[in-house]
């Protein structure tokens, strides 16, 4: 297999970057040409102020046999490279401080450039917030919006399901593409690179080190107009995003919850701190830039679609569920008194229907 070079160049970059050897600024502005990496002078390498481990690395060779294996890799696995001065490199990525030297992608990259909203949140959240992130990450998706999140346990999963329903989302890791975690969600990531697109920062093999999540929050941030959190502590995750939203100048909206949850403690304090409070789809579209906020209204305009035709019995069973939050189907059997057997039945042809969502556990909730 024929090595291009200039793919090697970006890859050998990257390393320095994601190995804490420079950084981005730095890199892109010491190794503006691709001979000051792959064929170095040694006295150029000393000027800028490279440690002695990072200017050995260079001057060995390391950094270029990494690179071309790792561009062997890429080009079996059907992985994509987004170096910075790529046309396809998303534009409002450009904009942040410390911008990734590269993009590793997987699916369909012209999303990077598309107009989308980062949906975080809780690893643990209650039905409440299970509730509100798939119903506006859906409704979001159906206006024609990229939902973009971390595909982290919890509101991040929920997230991605509730876009791909309607429409594309997109994956941010915290490892490299072929590390996908939490390994639970491997499934759902060949989902969101069939429908949507998965992107790392980080070279293939990395591994989920906890000073990742960080980094890859800035990029989370980075690739959305805006950033909206659903259910947070005051130490979560889903905070320190939000601050990267607002040092982005980024739109920061957030979901409120019950005073007695711990998990509205984080989304209430960014309220009081000025993040817009989102009741619904349309809080969150029309705080978002022109021309997207028109386009994303005519869309959820639009995209409603019409009621299905119910009979009797699953009119009765609908309107039984609660408005906004779960039953399971034991309570519901005994409060409409109808044997859990046909029950069952009622609900699979009202999920078949789009009107009811079954979570785990024999939970069922109406799909408002």
């Amino acid at each position: 297999m024929r090595i291009d070079n200039h793919q090697v160049f970006w890859l050998a970059l990257n390393y320095l970057v994601t190995d804490g050897c420079l950084s981005a600024g730095k890199a892109l502005r010491f190794f503006d040409s691709e001979d000051k990496l792959l064929n170095p002078e040694p006295g150029y390498l000393s000027s800028c102020q490279l440690s002695s481990l990072a200017r050995q690395r260079i001057l060995s060779g390391e950094l270029v046999s990494r690179a071309s294996l790792e561009a062997e890799q890429l080009e079996r696995n059907g992985y994509i490279l987004l170096n910075f001065k790529d046309s396809r490199y998303p534009q409002l990525l450009r904009e942040i401080v410390e911008p990734p030297v590269v993009l590793y992608a997987y699916g369909q990259i012209d999303l990077l450039n598309q107009a989308g909203v980062a949906v975080v949140g809780s690893r643990h959240p209650t039905a409440y917030g299970r509730l509100l992130a798939d119903k506006l990450a859906d409704e979001l998706a159906a206006c024609g919006l990229v939902v973009t999140s971390g595909l982290a346990r919890g509101i991040d999963t929920l997230a991605h399901q509730g876009a791909l329903r309607s429409g594309k989302t997109l994956a941010v890791l915290g490892s490299g593409l072929d590390r996908i975690y939490p390994k639970e969600n491997r499934l759902l990531a060949e989902k969101i690179a069939a429908r949507g697109l998965v992107v790392s920062e980080f070279p293939l093999g990395s591994e989920p080190l906890s000073f990742h999540f960080p980094l890859r929050n800035r990029v989370l941030s980075g690739l959305s107009l805006a950033c909206l959190v659903v259910e947070a502590g005051l130490k979560s995750g889903a905070l320190i995003t939000a601050g990267l939203a607002l040092d982005q100048g980024r739109e920061v909206m957030a979901v409120p919850g019950p005073v007695t949850s711990d998990l509205s403690r984080g989304t209430h304090f960014l309220i009081k701190h000025g993040a817009k409070l989102v009741e619904s789809v349309e809080d969150i579209v029309s705080e978002l830039p022109f021309p997207w906020n028109e386009a994303a209204l005519n869309q959820l305009t639009t995209s409603k679609p019409a009621r299905p035709e119910l009979n009797n019995q699953e009119k009765k069973v609908l309107q039984a569920l609660p408005e906004n939050e779960v039953i399971h189907i034991d309570e519901l059997s005994d409060k409409i008194q109808i044997p859990v057997g046909e029950l069952l039945t009622v609900l699979l042809s009202l999920e078949m229907k789009e009107t009811v969502i079954q979570e785990p556990g024999k939970f069922f909730r109406r799909r408002c």
